[in-house]
């Protein structure tokens, strides 16, 4: 029975992530077949559970071999293994998930192109500013998809930046920033104010998700915006301008930047991740 509730309340886990909407804060929500096949997967093991245990049959926490009881035969054993079955069931309904903002970037601050900061996994890393995809693909590929997506948009002279393309179009920029200079663009994201050497860095960002919240990061270009425009950190803005290169001090080196010419204030969308697609 312990093993049925166990199962069930992962497909319950997993059905409530999605119908709350919470899910787009752990997944890339291109990969949200993967979430249906374990809730799947889930109840069709629960109601085998179901059935073994209404037939009397008496095996949990057993494994035989030649006749002999191994693995889990001390109660204390399953004990430990319901236990850490039973934890993601417990933080993923009882604990409660936030969206990112402007505090995580002052907590964290960021680096270029990549930061190597330990996320929990030694082998994970923490994004900011480029979303960088890679580290998933070998040169020769990496290269031979970025020279695909830049056939897109290489002859547009207005980049018109949505939720489905924000993370392709930053990753091009930041890849080929010459090829970007004097085109027009527009796109929303967050005001984040940096202050470094005694001068004022206004960036807008969007949080984005390349395959789950482990490589999440915060994604955006620094902008020039209207003197006469007054901002604060988590402000939503719209704005149109022209792509550049601007000397960053802090990283001393030009990164890609927007001379805007129009800013406007927008409300934060319901879902403020962007995901990347492949």
């Amino acid at each position: 029975m312990i093993r049925f509730l166990i199962l069930s309340g992962y497909f319950e886990l997993m059905m409530y992530l999605q119908v709350s909407g919470r899910l787009d804060q752990y997944i890339n929500v291109h990969y949200r077949y993967l979430v249906f096949l374990t809730m799947g997967l889930s109840l069709l093991l629960a109601l085998v559970q179901l059935r073994i245990w209404a037939a009397g049959e008496k095996h949990e926490g057993h494994v035989h071999h030649d006749g002999h009881d191994h693995v889990m035969s001390k109660p204390y054993q399953r004990g430990i293994v319901y236990l850490l079955l039973i934890l993601p069931l417990v933080v993923g309904m009882l604990f409660p998930t936030i969206s990112l903002d402007t505090t995580i970037v002052e907590a964290k601050g960021f680096s270029f192109p990549i930061s190597k900061e330990s996320v929990g996994d030694p082998e994970m890393n923490t994004q900011y500013l480029k979303p960088d995809t890679s580290i998933y693909y070998n040169k020769n590929d990496y290269n031979d998809q970025m020279s695909k997506l830049m056939k897109k948009y290489e002859t547009d002279q207005k980049l018109e930046i949505t939720n489905d393309n924000y993370l392709e179009v930053m990753e091009l920029i930041y890849n080929y920033p010459n090829s970007f200079v004097g085109k027009n663009i527009s796109f929303n994201g967050f005001v984040y104010e940096a202050n470094k050497n005694n001068q004022k860095y206004d960036f807008l960002f969007r949080f984005g998700i390349i395959h789950c919240v482990a490589d999440s990061g915060v994604f955006g270009l620094m902008t020039k915006l209207p003197e006469n425009l007054a901002v604060k950190n988590n402000q939503w803005l719209h704005v149109e301008g022209t792509i550049t290169l601007d000397f960053f001090e802090p990283f001393h080196r030009q990164i890609p930047s927007v001379a805007v010419a129009k800013a406007q204030p927008v409300s934060a969308p319901k879902n403020q991740y962007v995901y990347r697609a492949f």
